[in-house]
């Protein structure tokens, strides 16, 4: 089945003026044209599109989306490059996700905090509530509270 570039962006959920940008930059070296010059896309288009968007999402840059969509799929010597890209990115992530799981876990201690000094009509807290703590918010007043002893690194 084809699909108009309107039809693209509503199944992408993104405008169309984006997926004419893709087009125009280069990510979408294969994509048909009808004898008027209008985009055609295939669900394989579709897809390439759902696969810029998440790579886009992760932050890769679109010059290293470009590059990983244009390696020649059939070729053996570019799998190795894809796996390198996606390596790669794949790290940028993790490390995405080990700060957002640190935010996240000061703020579920600090909505605790504010909840128990709201239920308790205390605040501050007395000195005592690190010791009521629930075991899955101890990380996130660790986070705020602790101070290494020793040397600061440079």
């Amino acid at each position: 089945m084809l699909y108009t570039a309107g039809e693209a962006a509503k199944i992408l959920d993104i405008p169309v003026s984006t997926i004419r940008y893709y087009d125009k930059e280069g990510l979408l070296p294969d994509l048909e044209r009808s004898a008027g010059g209008i985009r055609m896309f295939r669900e394989k288009d579709i897809s390439e599109l759902k696969l810029i968007q998440c790579l886009k999402k992760t932050g890769l840059s679109l010059k290293d989306i470009k590059t990983f969509v244009n390696l020649p799929a059939e070729s053996p010597e570019t799998i190795s490059k894809r796996l390198s890209i996606l390596t790669r990115q794949k790290k940028v992530l993790e490390e995405k996700q080990k700060e957002l799981d640190t935010m996240m876990n000061v703020v579920d201690y600090k909505l605790w905090y504010y909840r128990t000094a709201e239920k308790t009509g205390t605040f501050p807290l007395d000195s005592s509530f690190p010791e009521q703590l629930p075991e899955d918010l101890k990380k996130g007043y660790e986070t705020l509270h602790f101070i290494p002893s020793g040397p600061l690194k440079k």
